[in-house]
């Protein structure tokens, strides 16, 4: 008895996904993305919010460049500090741009940046001793978050028509 020689199988046909075409050789098309509805009011009112807190990161930007020469430390990590703060007010401001136009992906970045300054919040209340400015970022951070987290937020984020209650 011999070994039987292992038998080579063809590799599956798995379609292709294509634009739309009138060709029949052509996998069937992949249909059209669904039209993106706008965003709940809670949704937009956050957008507004971390907008704000994109002025403000660009704000300390400037006031950072304003006042680099001026530093025991040196010209060069204060303009370093004010390319990460720069950084810092362009992504927000993207994000706030996202959360605007109804794009879902802005919803987590904007989450995550509101859990990164609840601490920015508390040091400006505690150890900085800068009550006033710590309670209006504090105050603006929670609110942010809790639109965010708001449940129409959710619904929109997944797709889900909160007008719609059979959806839920």
């Amino acid at each position: 008895m011999s070994a039987a020689a292992p038998v080579a199988r063809p590799a599956p046909a798995y379609p292709r996904t294509v634009a739309r075409t009138e060709d029949p050789d052509q996998a069937r098309p992949v249909p059209a993305a669904p039209l993106r509805a706008a965003p709940p009011v809670p949704v937009r009112a956050a957008g507004v919010l971390v907008g704000v807190e994109a002025l403000g990161a660009a704000a300390f930007t400037a006031a950072l460049v304003v006042r680099a020469g001026s530093t025991p430390v040196g010209v060069g990590p204060v303009l370093g500090e004010a390319g990460f703060f720069l950084l810092v007010a362009v992504a927000l401001g993207t994000v706030a741009v996202g959360l605007l136009t109804g794009r879902y992906w802005a919803r987590t970045p904007a989450l995550v940046t509101q859990l990164l300054l609840l601490p920015v919040a508390y040091s400006l209340i505690g150890p900085s001793r800068q009550v006033v400015l710590g309670l209006a970022v504090g105050v603006l951070v929670f609110a942010a978050f809790m639109l965010l987290l708001n449940e129409r937020s959710r619904l929109w984020s997944m797709g889900i028509d909160p007008e719609d209650p059979e959806a839920r």
